[in-house]
């Protein structure tokens, strides 16, 4: 293994997801790595979450191969759901138990240790403001409160990759701001960040993005790059391009 290889956090090679006739993945290579935020961007039906299942250890692909946090997606899903956090738009808490509960529990799934956790527990209350809701039912918080402790959650036990689906849908645009902050705190941490997402412009905050039309990969590079190769000013105009089966120039 070289140094460069040492840095990787996502490497896959030709992976393809079959299901009867219809190929959902088709043949995507790409790499990700150590502390990058990766956009994962593409309509609905164009295979992303098919994609992060797979990489997530929770669908195993038809053909290619991949590593995630150096284990084989194939053969190491136990241990690649031991090194990666994940989140969902439908932010994967319990509504049912007060936001200390939530902490409490999931802390303990994640295996931080019981001297530990009340204290990163405290830290993350005051952090996110929640000081005086920790014992509030979470589904009583607002949408946007749900989602900055749910990405909280998911980074508590300072995995090496977190997988996010559509994190910040149906919430304002003042939270997703913040909730990006969040994100850019852990990428600084060394964390590295998977997200899909359908808002374009969200597209901008990431490190590089990788655009899925119709399961193939259809463009991979920086925001800034992908707007010179298309003309645009904007990457929904290089969305728009892409749909309609433009092809990025050199």
């Amino acid at each position: 293994m070289n140094s460069k290889e040492k840095h990787i956090a996502i490497k896959a090679e030709n992976i393809t997801k079959v299901f009867g006739d219809f190929t959902a993945v088709d043949h995507i290579s790409f790499e990700v790595e150590k502390g990058e935020i990766f956009g994962f961007l593409g309509a609905n039906g164009a295979g992303k979450t098919t994609a992060m299942r797979m990489f997530c250890g929770l669908s195993v692909p038809t053909s290619g191969t991949a590593t995630v946090a150096g284990f084989d997606v194939y053969k190491e899903t136990e241990k690649i759901k031991k090194n990666i956090g994940y989140m969902s738009q439908k932010f994967s808490l319990y509504g049912n138990l007060t936001v200390a509960e939530n902490l409490n529990f999931f802390g303990g799934v994640y295996g931080i240790p019981r001297k530990e956790l009340k204290a990163k527990c405290n830290e993350l209350l005051q952090k996110l403001n929640l000081e005086d809701e920790k014992n509030k039912l979470v589904g009583e918080l607002p949408l946007g409160w749900k989602q900055k402790l749910a990405f909280s959650v998911a980074v508590f036990h300072n995995p090496q990759i977190v997988f996010l689906d559509e994190p910040t849908g149906g919430v304002d645009p003042v939270t997703r701001r913040q909730f990006w902050k969040l994100i850019y705190e852990a990428s600084e941490r060394g964390i590295t960040v998977f997200v899909t997402t359908h808002y374009m412009d969200e597209a901008e905050y990431c490190d590089r993005v990788s655009i899925m039309v119709d399961g193939k990969i259809a463009a991979l590079d920086t925001p800034s790059n992908l707007k010179k190769q298309f003309s645009s000013q904007t990457m929904d105009e290089v969305f728009y391009e892409l749909a309609r089966g433009a092809k990025p120039s050199e």
